[in-house]
């Protein structure tokens, strides 16, 4: 059996993915049958994209959260490690980049609608409520250049008005 031969554990899991995305009504694409990518909305971060790959044994899942800290990484690592006990099905990880993504992993026997829909609960909140805590403890620098640079010019603040409290009072 090659990598992606189907068994009945691979076939069903396939069939549940498709119907869980489906039903969800998150925009998705297939790749070739074994790969899904979800585009799941958000409301602190518009969207997640959402990596499913379903491999011999287990289902593989995966969703960027935010580029490398430029400052505090260490706080940064510290919080995401603390937050991982809280998540369910996933967790916290870090590419060699030190970018931070969700990840986690399904045997092929254990997808279904109901664990399918508990993994984007737990990624909805790592990745979308605590999206702004994350950015204003790894960002916080660069959002203040940010917002003075945009007054400076008369450009729009809506997208960071969720940072006025690093700004000061009087933004």
């Amino acid at each position: 059996m090659n990598k992606f031969d189907d068994g009945p554990n691979r076939a069903g899991a396939n069939a549940s993915v498709k119907k869980f995305l489906e039903s969800s009504e998150f925009p998705f694409e297939t790749i070739d049958d074994h790969l899904f990518v979800a585009e799941m909305p958000g409301e602190q971060k518009l969207k997640t994209n959402v990596s499913l790959l379903l491999g011999q044994h287990s289902l593989s899942i995966n969703a960027f959260v935010m580029r490398a800290p430029e400052e505090n990484t260490n706080e940064v690592h510290r919080w995401l490690l603390e937050h991982n006990r809280k998540l369910f099905g996933v967790s916290y990880a870090l590419d060699h980049l030190g970018d931070v993504y969700v990840t986690g992993r399904l045997p092929l026997a254990a997808v279904s609608h109901e664990s399918l829909d508990q993994i984007f609960g737990s990624i909805h909140v790592a990745c979308d409520d605590n999206f702004n805590v994350l950015v204003a403890m790894g960002f916080a620098e660069s959002i203040k250049r940010e917002w003075a640079w945009r007054v400076s010019r008369g450009e729009p603040l809506a997208n960071l008005r969720a940072f006025t409290d690093l700004i000061g009072a009087d933004a």
